[in-house]
C-alpha cells in the first residue's frame, strides 16, 4: 500500500470514528427518550414494542439512508430498540432495588 493510500485510509477511519462517536451519543439520547416513553405508557412498566410504529420508523429512515434500505435498517433498529428497552428495564430494576434498601 502506498503512503498516500495509507494516509487516506487513516483519514477516512478517523472520520468514521467521529461518526461512531456521534452515533453513540444519539443512541444514548434515543435510549433515554425511549425509557421515558416506557414509564409513561398507560399499562405501566415496560409495555413492549409497537410493530406498526417500528415499520413506520424504518420506512422514514430508509428515505434518509437508501444505501442501507428498509430491510437492513429494520434489523439495525430492532437491535437498537431491544437494547434501549433492556437498558430501561435494568435501570428501573436498579431503581427499585435502591428504593428497597
Amino acid at each position: 500500500m502506498t503512503e498516500s493510500a495509507t494516509a487516506t485510509i487513516d483519514d477516512l477511519r478517523g472520520r468514521i470514528d467521529e461518526v461512531d462517536a456521534e452515533l453513540a451519543r444519539l443512541l444514548e439520547r434515543r435510549a433515554l427518550l425511549a425509557a421515558r416513553v416506557q414509564r409513561l405508557k398507560p399499562v405501566g412498566g415496560f409495555a413492549g414494542r409497537d410493530p406498526k410504529r417500528e415499520q413506520a420508523l424504518v420506512a422514514a429512515m430508509a428515505a434518509h439512508a437508501p444505501r442501507l434500505g428498509a430491510a437492513r435498517l429494520a434489523r439495525i433498529m430492532s437491535e437498537v430498540i431491544e437494547a434501549g428497552l433492556d437498558a430501561a428495564e435494568a435501570e428501573a430494576a436498579h431503581g427499585r432495588s435502591a428504593q428497597q434498601h
